[in-house]
């Protein structure tokens, strides 16, 4: 980074520009965590056997996600043991007014940051702090933005983004009916297709301003079945069928709320691979996450003028970040 100014030369007024140089190497980007609280101890040994992969330990903060008292299905709360409430995660969702109450919202503010790249743990390839992502999304003036990538096929199983009464917002694939998911342009793109893969930006205004004033009114009803006490066994009970609900909030809903949101469509190849499924499985694996990165790692090498030697067709390559 550089600032420059003009000053007037002796040779015909022609300017004279001075350049200052900044020491990159004293901006550190800060990296907030939300764990669960069922591994939270774990992932901050984990981060701190290994150094923190670099980054200053006072960089990186963790803060636990929020749990909710599950209900009957007329509302009263589930014992899980005599003297134990039921507990659930309250959604990815919950990860607003989490930042309130662990304190690294108002971390933020002191230390003067402006914006957020909010992202989900289950992609491998995803760009933290993408500076084409939030570069976009600052220069557009956006309150809120979303980054997302096209649909592989018309049912593939991922919310899409879309406009509902003016307002942005995603669509569950659950709730796509079979003639929107199919219907493509003159073009033949899927009109439905800006997929959406949990990739955020955020100004910490709209969080603290307009998102959480608002959250009271975001939860959703997940009817699942939840172990209770049971006073006739006396003991805890895991039903067969749905007996209760947990109540969730998920981090799209506050879309509708953004006055001006943006949307930036991104190669799949290049930013995203998903681990949802264990080793082994046929998609979305580790395995197939560590193909895709190879794959790009191979591409980068090629694309620079390098020459790949050995077994091509194993993925053991890696470029480092």
């Amino acid at each position: 980074a550089s600032s420059s100014s003009s000053e007037k030369g002796d040779k015909d007024n022609e300017p004279d520009t001075k350049k200052q140089k900044v020491d990159d190497s004293a901006t550190t980007i800060p990296w907030y965590i939300m764990t669960s609280p069922i591994n939270h101890n774990e992932t901050e040994e984990y981060f701190k056997s290994k150094s923190y992969f670099g980054l200053p330990s006072d960089s990186v903060m963790f803060f636990q996600q929020g749990m909710l008292p599950c209900l009957t299905n007329d509302g009263k709360i589930i014992m899980e043991t005599p003297s134990k409430v039921s507990m659930a995660p309250d959604g990815n969702g919950g990860i607003y007014p989490s930042m309130v109450k662990a304190g690294a919202l108002d971390d933020m503010k002191k230390r003067g940051i402006k914006y957020l790249h909010v992202f989900s743990i289950d992609n491998a390839l995803v760009k933290p702090a993408d500076p084409v992502f939030m570069g976009y999304c600052i220069k557009e003036g956006a309150d809120c933005g979303n980054k997302v990538l096209w649909k592989s096929h018309a049912h593939e199983k991922v919310g899409v983004m879309a406009e509902k009464s003016g307002k942005p917002c995603i669509v569950e694939y659950s709730d796509i009916t079979t003639e929107m998911a199919e219907k493509t342009d003159d073009d033949g793109r899927l009109v439905f297709g800006a997929g959406n893969i949990c990739n955020h930006f955020y100004t910490i205004d709209f969080i603290d301003k307009v998102v959480l004033p608002n959250m009271n009114d975001m939860y959703h009803v997940a009817r699942k079945k939840i172990p209770f006490y049971d006073q006739d066994k006396k003991e805890t009970v895991t039903p067969t069928a749905n007996n209760g609900i947990k109540l969730e909030t998920f981090i799209f809903d506050v879309f509708p709320l953004s006055k001006s949101m943006a949307v930036l469509d991104v190669n799949r190849e290049e930013e995203f691979a998903p681990v949802k499924n264990a080793p082994g499985a046929a998609s979305d694996s580790p395995d197939t996450a560590r193909v895709l990165m190879s794959s790009l790692s191979k591409k980068w090498v090629s694309e620079a003028g390098g020459n790949l030697v050995g077994e091509k067709d194993n993925n053991t390559c890696e470029v480092s970040p």
